[in-house]
C-alpha cells in the first residue's frame, strides 16, 4: 500500500500537500488541524482504517495549511481560506462530484464547502462536529492554552495529546506529541486553536443539501455529544450515530464504525465502479494508447517476453491514469482506452505516460516500448460500462495516425486546454479513415527542452 503525495496551490497562493490511496468513487477527507498525512501512512495502527477507506474508492486526505507537507508559514486561518484549500485539492484531482468527510473543526470546513458547492458534494460525513466554537469552549481556558503553546511548547503538546487520546496508550500520546513537534510550529498551533474555538457554522447547517451522516465517540473531550447531536438536528437530511470510545482521531481506536460509514457512502451507487459518463450529454476527453508492432514483438521475443512488455505498458499507463484521475474504460489488446473529466488532465496523463516510457527505454535499450497516444473530446454514448460513438471512433483514428512516441489531439482538445501551459504544434489537416472531412491535428510536445 503506497500513498501518492502531491501538491496544489490554494486561492491565496498557499501550497497544500495531499495524499491519495486506492481508486474508485472519490472520498475527500478534511482531517483535524493537527493531522499529518505522512504520519498516518507511517503508523501501522492507522493501516487497517486506511485500507478499509481505500478499498473500492479513491481516498484523498490533505495536510491543513501550516501543517505537515503543506506550507508552514501561513497567516490566514479564516474559514474562507481553509474552504479554498479544500476546493484546491478537489480541483487538482479533477473531481466533479465526490463524497466529503470532515472531522472536528474540519467538519466546519466541509459544511461550508458543501453549502458553497452543493453540486459537487454527493454525500457528507461529519466526525464529532460542533455548530459553534464558543459554545463548546471556555474563553479563559482557550487563552490559557494559547499562552501555554507560545510559552512552553513541550508541555502544551503533551496537554493536547492527553485531550486527544485521554485513555492513552502512552505510546499513542507520545506519537501525537512528536507529530506536532515535527510538523507544526507553536504559532501555527495557537492560530489553529483560535480557529477551533471561534468558528461558527450555525447559519450554514440548515442549508446543507447533501445526505449527511454524523458520527461521534461519546467520550470525546474536544466536542461533547450534545454538540454533535445539535449538528445532526440542524442539517435537514442527517442521521446521527453515537460510538463508544474517547479518541479524537477516527483512524485510530475501534474502527468497526467504518462499515456504517461505507454503507452510507455507497447508498444509491452501483457496486464498486468508478463513476463514468452516463449520458450522451457528458463532455469527456477520450485517450487511446497503442503499442507499436505488438504482433512482431511476439514473434521476435516469444510469448513470455512479449507479455512482460505488455504488462510494463499496462502498469505505466494505469499508474498515470490513477495519478491524473483517469478512468480506464477497457484494454484493447495492444493498448488502453480511458476517459477524463477534463482535457487538461488527459493531456497531463498522456505526457506522463510518454515521459515514463522514455525513462524505461533508456534503462532497457534491448526491449524499448513505442506507444502512440491519441485524444479527442466529445459527448460519447455510455452503455454497459463502455463508451461508444463518433467521439470515441475519432480518438481511435487519431491514435492510429500517430507515430510511436507521439501524442496527437484535435483542435477541440487544444481549445479546451487553452491557457494551461501545454505546447501543441500544428500538424495541419489530416484525412482519417471513416471520416469524410479532414481533421486538424496538433502534436503535444512532451520532451523536456535540454
Amino acid at each position: 500500500m503506497e500513498a501518492q503525495i502531491r501538491f496544489c496551490t490554494s486561492a491565496d497562493g498557499t501550497r497544500i500537500g495531499y495524499a491519495t490511496l486506492g481508486e474508485g468513487p472519490p472520498l475527500v477527507s478534511v482531517a483535524p488541524w493537527g493531522g499529518d498525512v505522512g504520519r498516518y501512512w507511517g503508523n501501522p495502527d492507522c493501516r487497517p482504517a486506511l485500507e478499509s477507506l481505500s478499498r473500492g474508492r479513491l481516498f484523498a486526505i490533505f495536510d491543513r495549511r501550516g501543517v505537515g507537507a503543506s506550507q508552514r508559514e501561513v497567516d490566514a486561518f479564516s474559514l474562507e481560506a481553509q474552504v479554498a484549500d479544500l476546493a484546491a485539492v478537489a480541483d487538482h484531482l479533477g473531481l466533479e462530484r465526490f463524497d466529503l468527510w470532515g472531522m472536528l473543526e474540519g467538519a466546519a470546513i466541509s459544511v461550508a464547502y458543501a453549502v458553497e458547492h452543493p453540486e459537487r458534494v454527493s454525500r457528507l460525513a461529519l466526525w464529532s462536529p460542533y455548530p459553534c466554537g464558543v459554545e463548546i469552549t471556555r474563553p479563559g481556558a482557550v487563552r490559557v492554552l494559547v499562552e501555554l503553546i507560545r510559552g512552553n511548547w513541550g508541555l502544551a503538546r503533551r496537554a493536547i495529546a492527553d485531550v486527544t487520546f485521554p485513555s492513552g496508550p502512552t505510546e499513542l500520546q507520545r506519537w501525537f506529541s512528536d507529530s506536532l513537534r515535527e510538523h507544526a510550529s507553536p504559532e501555527v498551533t495557537a492560530k489553529c486553536i483560535e480557529f477551533y474555538a471561534t468558528v461558527d457554522v450555525r447559519p450554514l447547517l440548515p442549508r446543507v443539501k447533501a445526505p449527511t451522516l454524523v458520527l461521534h465517540r461519546r467520550g470525546n473531550r474536544d466536542a461533547p455529544t450534545s454538540a454533535a447531536m445539535a449538528v445532526a438536528a440542524l442539517v435537514p437530511d442527517a442521521r446521527f450515530v453515537a460510538l463508544e470510545g474517547d479518541m479524537d482521531y477516527p483512524l485510530l481506536g475501534d474502527i468497526s464504525y467504518l462499515e456504517t460509514l461505507t454503507q452510507f457512502l455507497d447508498e444509491g451507487r452501483s457496486e464498486g465502479r468508478t463513476a463514468k459518463p452516463s449520458a450522451a450529454s457528458s463532455l469527456v476527453t477520450i485517450l487511446f494508447t497503442d503499442m507499436e508492432g505488438s504482433t512482431s514483438l511476439t514473434q521476435r521475443l516469444g510469448d513470455a517476453k512479449a507479455q512482460e512488455v505488455v504488462r510494463t505498458h499496462n502498469r505505466i499507463v494505469r499508474d498515470a491514469l490513477k495519478a491524473h484521475s483517469g478512468s480506464e474504460i477497457k484494454h484493447t489488446g495492444d493498448g488502453i482506452m480511458a476517459s477524463f473529466a477534463s482535457a487538461s488532465r488527459a493531456l497531463e496523463c498522456a505526457i506522463a505516460i510518454q515521459r515514463t516510457l522514455a525513462q524505461h527505454n533508456e534503462s532497457n535499450p534491448d526491449m524499448p516500448i513505442g506507444v502512440r497516444i491519441g485524444l479527442n473530446a466529445g459527448e460519447p454514448v455510455a452503455e454497459e460500462e463502455d463508451l461508444f460513438g463518433t467521439a470515441v471512433q475519432l480518438a481511435a483514428r487519431i491514435c492510429a495516425h500517430a507515430e510511436p512516441g507521439e501524442i496527437l489531439a484535435p483542435i477541440v482538445v487544444r481549445e479546451l486546454a487553452a491557457g494551461k501551459g501545454f505546447l501543441l504544434a500544428d500538424r495541419g489537416d489530416v484525412a482519417l479513415r471513416g471520416f469524410e472531412d479532414p481533421v486538424r491535428l496538433y502534436e503535444v510536445r512532451w520532451r523536456e527542452e535540454g
